[in-house]
Protein backbone atom coordinates (compact mmCIF):
# COMPACT_ATOMS: atom_id res chain seq x y z
CA UNK A 1 0.00 0.00 0.00
CA UNK A 2 1.23 3.88 -0.40
CA UNK A 3 2.75 5.46 2.41
CA UNK A 4 1.85 9.12 2.49
CA UNK A 5 4.31 11.65 3.70
CA UNK A 6 2.23 13.53 5.80
CA UNK A 7 1.67 9.59 7.90
CA UNK A 8 5.20 9.14 7.94
CA UNK A 9 6.08 12.70 9.94
CA UNK A 10 2.69 12.13 11.53
CA UNK A 11 4.14 8.66 13.44
CA UNK A 12 7.69 10.05 13.87
CA UNK A 13 5.90 13.16 15.69
CA UNK A 14 4.18 10.48 18.14
CA UNK A 15 7.46 8.30 18.76
CA UNK A 16 10.55 10.46 17.55
CA UNK A 17 11.88 7.92 15.40
CA UNK A 18 13.87 8.25 12.43
CA UNK A 19 11.68 8.82 8.56
CA UNK A 20 12.73 5.62 7.33
CA UNK A 21 12.19 3.40 10.82
CA UNK A 22 8.54 5.34 10.56
CA UNK A 23 8.35 4.45 6.97
CA UNK A 24 9.13 1.15 7.50
CA UNK A 25 6.79 0.61 10.38
CA UNK A 26 3.57 1.88 8.15
CA UNK A 27 4.74 -0.29 5.88
CA UNK A 28 4.83 -3.45 7.95
CA UNK A 29 1.73 -2.49 9.49
CA UNK A 30 -0.73 -1.75 6.85
CA UNK A 31 -1.14 1.83 7.83
CA UNK A 32 -2.18 1.09 11.53
CA UNK A 33 -0.77 3.86 13.40
CA UNK A 34 -0.77 2.23 17.02
CA UNK A 35 0.60 -1.17 15.74
CA UNK A 36 3.56 0.83 13.99
CA UNK A 37 3.56 2.40 16.97
CA UNK A 38 4.78 -1.27 18.51
CA UNK A 39 6.78 -2.27 15.51
CA UNK A 40 9.26 0.43 16.60
CA UNK A 41 8.80 -0.26 20.21
CA UNK A 42 9.84 -3.76 19.05
CA UNK A 43 12.51 -2.55 17.17
CA UNK A 44 13.66 -0.61 20.17
CA UNK A 45 13.84 -4.04 22.19
CA UNK A 46 15.81 -6.00 19.45
CA UNK A 47 18.36 -3.65 19.60
CA UNK A 48 18.76 -3.36 23.10
CA UNK A 49 19.03 -6.84 22.87
CA UNK A 50 21.69 -7.06 20.20
CA UNK A 51 24.13 -4.44 21.91
CA UNK A 52 23.86 -5.62 25.54
CA UNK A 53 27.27 -6.19 25.43
CA UNK A 54 28.30 -2.86 24.31
CA UNK A 55 30.37 -0.32 26.73
CA UNK A 56 28.37 3.08 27.92
CA UNK A 57 31.36 5.19 28.72
CA UNK A 58 29.56 8.50 26.87
CA UNK A 59 26.31 9.81 28.14
CA UNK A 60 24.67 12.20 31.02
CA UNK A 61 24.85 12.21 34.83
CA UNK A 62 22.68 14.90 36.27
CA UNK A 63 22.17 16.05 40.27
CA UNK A 64 18.59 17.57 41.29
CA UNK A 65 17.22 18.73 44.72
CA UNK A 66 14.13 19.26 46.15
CA UNK A 67 14.21 20.16 49.82
CA UNK A 68 16.41 17.80 51.42
CA UNK A 69 16.78 15.03 49.14
CA UNK A 70 19.18 15.19 46.38
CA UNK A 71 19.75 12.71 43.40
CA UNK A 72 22.12 11.48 40.80
CA UNK A 73 20.44 10.01 37.60
CA UNK A 74 23.68 8.63 34.52
CA UNK A 75 22.00 7.89 31.53
CA UNK A 76 25.02 5.84 29.25
CA UNK A 77 24.96 5.53 25.30
CA UNK A 78 27.87 4.26 23.31
CA UNK A 79 29.21 7.65 21.22
CA UNK A 80 29.69 11.04 22.75
CA UNK A 81 27.61 12.39 19.43
CA UNK A 82 24.55 10.62 20.52
CA UNK A 83 25.12 11.78 24.42
CA UNK A 84 25.35 15.57 22.96
CA UNK A 85 21.95 15.02 20.82
CA UNK A 86 19.20 17.10 22.42
CA UNK A 87 16.67 14.65 22.99
CA UNK A 88 19.23 12.73 25.18
CA UNK A 89 19.87 14.82 26.99
CA UNK A 90 16.23 15.61 27.70
CA UNK A 91 15.81 11.85 28.34
CA UNK A 92 18.29 12.25 30.67
CA UNK A 93 16.77 15.23 32.26
CA UNK A 94 12.93 13.73 32.86
CA UNK A 95 14.53 10.44 34.19
CA UNK A 96 16.10 12.83 36.75
CA UNK A 97 12.77 14.58 37.26
CA UNK A 98 11.07 11.62 37.94
CA UNK A 99 13.82 10.22 40.13
CA UNK A 100 13.61 13.07 42.32
CA UNK A 101 9.75 13.35 42.00
CA UNK A 102 9.44 9.98 43.50
CA UNK A 103 12.66 9.72 45.18
CA UNK A 104 12.46 5.48 44.53
CA UNK A 105 14.58 2.76 46.55
CA UNK A 106 16.97 1.55 43.85
CA UNK A 107 17.16 1.64 39.63
CA UNK A 108 15.26 -1.06 39.76
CA UNK A 109 12.47 1.02 41.04
CA UNK A 110 13.38 3.92 39.13
CA UNK A 111 13.03 1.85 35.93
CA UNK A 112 9.50 1.32 36.88
CA UNK A 113 8.72 5.01 37.79
CA UNK A 114 6.96 7.14 35.00
CA UNK A 115 8.70 10.09 33.00
CA UNK A 116 6.06 13.01 32.05
CA UNK A 117 4.97 11.47 28.76
CA UNK A 118 3.43 8.46 30.74
CA UNK A 119 6.21 6.08 29.64
CA UNK A 120 7.94 4.17 32.28
CA UNK A 121 11.68 4.95 32.64
CA UNK A 122 12.76 1.44 30.97
CA UNK A 123 10.26 1.85 28.48
CA UNK A 124 11.71 5.51 27.42
CA UNK A 125 14.99 3.97 27.44
CA UNK A 126 14.52 0.88 25.24
CA UNK A 127 12.64 3.31 22.23
CA UNK A 128 15.11 5.65 22.17
CA UNK A 129 17.55 2.98 21.91
CA UNK A 130 15.63 2.09 19.17
CA UNK A 131 15.93 5.15 17.61
CA UNK A 132 19.38 5.51 17.73
CA UNK A 133 20.67 2.28 16.97
CA UNK A 134 22.85 2.50 20.33
CA UNK A 135 22.69 0.95 23.69
CA UNK A 136 21.26 3.15 26.41
CA UNK A 137 21.55 2.34 29.84
CA UNK A 138 20.58 3.40 33.04
CA UNK A 139 24.32 3.12 34.48
CA UNK A 140 24.07 4.74 37.80
CA UNK A 141 21.13 6.25 40.55
CA UNK A 142 22.25 7.94 43.91
CA UNK A 143 20.38 9.54 46.69
CA UNK A 144 21.50 11.49 49.73
CA UNK A 145 19.03 12.87 52.38
CA UNK A 146 19.88 15.26 55.05
CA UNK A 147 19.34 18.44 56.49
CA UNK A 148 21.18 20.40 54.14
CA UNK A 149 22.09 19.06 50.47
CA UNK A 150 24.00 20.72 47.78
CA UNK A 151 24.81 19.15 44.41
CA UNK A 152 27.25 19.93 41.68
CA UNK A 153 27.44 18.79 37.98
CA UNK A 154 30.61 19.46 35.69
CA UNK A 155 29.07 21.51 32.83
CA UNK A 156 32.01 20.63 30.43
CA UNK A 157 31.23 17.06 30.57
CA UNK A 158 28.36 16.45 31.73
CA UNK A 159 29.47 12.86 32.76
CA UNK A 160 30.32 13.84 36.21
CA UNK A 161 28.13 14.93 39.23
CA UNK A 162 28.00 15.17 43.11
CA UNK A 163 25.54 15.60 45.85
CA UNK A 164 26.49 16.16 49.18
CA UNK A 165 24.73 15.75 52.65
CA UNK A 166 25.10 18.30 55.55
CA UNK A 167 23.74 17.89 59.36
CA UNK A 168 22.62 21.70 58.86
CA UNK A 169 22.43 24.69 56.42
CA UNK A 170 25.74 25.64 55.41
CA UNK A 171 27.49 28.68 53.35
CA UNK A 172 26.59 27.52 49.80
CA UNK A 173 30.12 29.13 48.87
CA UNK A 174 31.84 26.43 51.12
CA UNK A 175 29.25 23.77 50.58
CA UNK A 176 29.42 24.12 46.72
CA UNK A 177 32.96 24.01 47.04
CA UNK A 178 32.83 20.36 49.12
CA UNK A 179 30.72 18.74 46.39
CA UNK A 180 33.56 20.04 43.88
CA UNK A 181 36.22 18.29 45.99
CA UNK A 182 34.42 15.37 45.65
CA UNK A 183 33.61 15.63 42.48
CA UNK A 184 37.70 16.48 41.85
CA UNK A 185 39.21 13.91 44.67
CA UNK A 186 36.74 11.47 44.61
CA UNK A 187 37.26 10.30 48.46
CA UNK A 188 36.46 7.08 49.59
CA UNK A 189 34.59 8.02 52.29
CA UNK A 190 33.68 10.96 54.44
CA UNK A 191 36.08 9.97 57.49
CA UNK A 192 38.56 7.17 58.30
CA UNK A 193 35.16 5.35 60.14
CA UNK A 194 33.07 5.43 57.57
CA UNK A 195 35.74 3.69 55.32
CA UNK A 196 34.48 0.26 54.71
CA UNK A 197 36.43 -2.79 56.41
CA UNK A 198 37.01 -4.34 53.29
CA UNK A 199 38.57 -1.47 52.13
CA UNK A 200 41.08 -1.21 55.06
CA UNK A 201 41.81 -4.85 55.12
CA UNK A 202 42.83 -4.51 51.55
CA UNK A 203 44.76 -1.29 52.19
CA UNK A 204 46.51 -2.82 55.34
CA UNK A 205 47.61 -6.12 53.32
CA UNK A 206 49.03 -4.23 50.32
CA UNK A 207 51.07 -1.88 52.81
CA UNK A 208 52.48 -4.64 54.19
CA UNK A 209 53.62 -6.35 51.44
CA UNK A 210 55.25 -3.16 50.50
CA UNK A 211 56.91 -2.31 53.27
CA UNK A 212 58.42 -6.09 53.09
CA UNK A 213 59.29 -5.50 49.78
CA UNK A 214 61.10 -2.60 50.63
CA UNK A 215 62.96 -3.82 53.43
CA UNK A 216 64.20 -6.59 51.11
CA UNK A 217 65.38 -4.57 48.68
CA UNK A 218 66.88 -2.36 50.84
CA UNK A 219 68.77 -5.67 52.72
CA UNK A 220 69.70 -6.65 49.10
CA UNK A 221 70.58 -3.21 47.72
CA UNK A 222 73.01 -2.61 51.06
CA UNK A 223 74.65 -6.27 50.09
CA UNK A 224 75.17 -5.68 46.56
CA UNK A 225 77.03 -1.91 47.04
CA UNK A 226 79.06 -3.91 49.71
CA UNK A 227 80.03 -6.29 46.83
CA UNK A 228 81.23 -3.28 44.57
CA UNK A 229 78.27 -3.97 42.78
CA UNK A 230 75.49 -0.93 41.55
CA UNK A 231 72.07 -2.44 42.56
CA UNK A 232 70.60 -0.20 39.74
CA UNK A 233 72.85 -2.62 37.44
CA UNK A 234 71.25 -5.70 38.77
CA UNK A 235 67.77 -4.73 39.32
CA UNK A 236 66.17 -6.90 36.95
CA UNK A 237 67.14 -10.17 34.98
CA UNK A 238 66.17 -7.89 31.74
CA UNK A 239 68.89 -5.44 33.44
CA UNK A 240 71.39 -7.72 34.31
CA UNK A 241 71.37 -9.16 30.52
CA UNK A 242 71.47 -5.62 28.87
CA UNK A 243 74.30 -3.95 31.05
CA UNK A 244 76.59 -7.11 30.55
CA UNK A 245 75.97 -6.61 26.96
CA UNK A 246 76.62 -2.97 27.34
CA UNK A 247 80.28 -3.74 29.73
CA UNK A 248 78.46 -2.17 32.59
CA UNK A 249 79.12 -5.04 34.76
CA UNK A 250 81.26 -8.54 33.91
CA UNK A 251 79.82 -12.01 33.81
CA UNK A 252 81.72 -12.71 37.38
CA UNK A 253 79.62 -10.06 38.87
CA UNK A 254 76.38 -10.81 37.26
CA UNK A 255 76.38 -14.62 38.31
CA UNK A 256 77.41 -12.66 41.97
CA UNK A 257 74.95 -10.48 42.19
CA UNK A 258 72.23 -12.82 41.64
CA UNK A 259 73.33 -14.88 44.41
CA UNK A 260 73.19 -12.25 46.37
CA UNK A 261 69.77 -11.22 45.62
CA UNK A 262 68.70 -14.91 46.25
CA UNK A 263 69.90 -15.39 49.61
CA UNK A 264 69.75 -12.25 50.97
CA UNK A 265 66.31 -11.99 49.83
CA UNK A 266 65.43 -15.32 51.47
CA UNK A 267 67.56 -14.29 54.55
CA UNK A 268 65.72 -11.01 55.18
CA UNK A 269 62.07 -11.87 54.56
CA UNK A 270 62.55 -15.03 57.08
CA UNK A 271 63.87 -12.40 59.72
CA UNK A 272 61.76 -9.30 59.32
CA UNK A 273 61.22 -7.47 62.36
CA UNK A 274 57.12 -8.19 62.97
CA UNK A 275 56.94 -5.15 64.93
CA UNK A 276 58.60 -2.62 62.68
CA UNK A 277 56.63 -4.30 59.61
CA UNK A 278 52.98 -3.70 61.42
CA UNK A 279 54.19 -0.27 62.53
CA UNK A 280 55.27 0.73 59.14
CA UNK A 281 52.13 -0.74 57.53
CA UNK A 282 49.71 1.24 59.93
CA UNK A 283 51.64 4.41 59.01
CA UNK A 284 50.77 3.84 55.46
CA UNK A 285 47.06 3.36 56.44
CA UNK A 286 46.76 6.78 58.10
CA UNK A 287 48.28 8.63 55.09
CA UNK A 288 45.82 6.75 53.05
CA UNK A 289 42.94 7.69 55.11
CA UNK A 290 44.67 11.57 54.85
CA UNK A 291 44.11 11.65 51.40
CA UNK A 292 41.22 9.73 50.47
CA UNK A 293 39.05 10.69 53.23
CA UNK A 294 36.75 13.60 52.65
CA UNK A 295 37.14 15.88 56.00
CA UNK A 296 41.29 14.97 55.89
CA UNK A 297 41.90 15.78 52.00
CA UNK A 298 43.86 19.31 51.54
CA UNK A 299 40.51 21.87 50.23
CA UNK A 300 41.41 22.12 46.66
CA UNK A 301 38.97 25.01 46.36
CA UNK A 302 41.79 26.65 48.40
CA UNK A 303 45.28 26.48 48.85
CA UNK A 304 44.96 22.90 49.47
CA UNK A 305 46.74 23.27 52.78
CA UNK A 306 43.49 22.90 54.86
CA UNK A 307 41.43 19.77 55.65
CA UNK A 308 37.77 19.81 54.67
CA UNK A 309 36.90 19.47 57.74
CA UNK A 310 38.12 22.65 59.16
CA UNK A 311 37.27 24.78 56.03
CA UNK A 312 33.86 23.30 56.94
CA UNK A 313 33.92 24.13 61.08
CA UNK A 314 35.35 27.74 60.17
CA UNK A 315 32.23 28.57 58.18
CA UNK A 316 30.36 27.24 61.19
CA UNK A 317 31.21 25.54 64.01
CA UNK A 318 28.58 23.09 64.33
CA UNK A 319 28.54 21.61 60.88
CA UNK A 320 29.87 18.60 59.00
CA UNK A 321 29.61 16.22 56.21
CA UNK A 322 27.04 13.50 56.82
CA UNK A 323 27.58 11.82 53.59
CA UNK A 324 28.08 12.57 49.74
CA UNK A 325 27.54 10.19 45.91
CA UNK A 326 30.05 10.61 43.28
CA UNK A 327 28.95 9.50 40.10
CA UNK A 328 31.23 9.34 37.10
CA UNK A 329 30.71 8.54 33.44
CA UNK A 330 34.33 8.52 32.64
CA UNK A 331 35.78 6.09 35.79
Amino acid sequence: MEIKAVDVAKLRKMTGAGMMDCKKALVDAEGDFERAKEIIKEKGKLVAAKRADRETSEGAAIAKINGNKAIIVALGCETDFVAKNAEFQALADAIAEAAIANFPADKEALMACTIADGRTVEAAITEQTGKTGEKHQLVAYETVEAPYVVAYMHKITGKLATVVGFNKELDETVAKGVAMQVASMNPVAVSADQVPQSVIDEELKTATEKTKEELVRKAVDAALQKAGINPAHVDSEDHIESNQTKGWITAEQAAQAREIIKTVSEEKAANLPAQMVENIAKGRLQKFFKEQTLEEQGYQMGDGKQAVKDVVKAADAEAKVLSFKRVSLAD
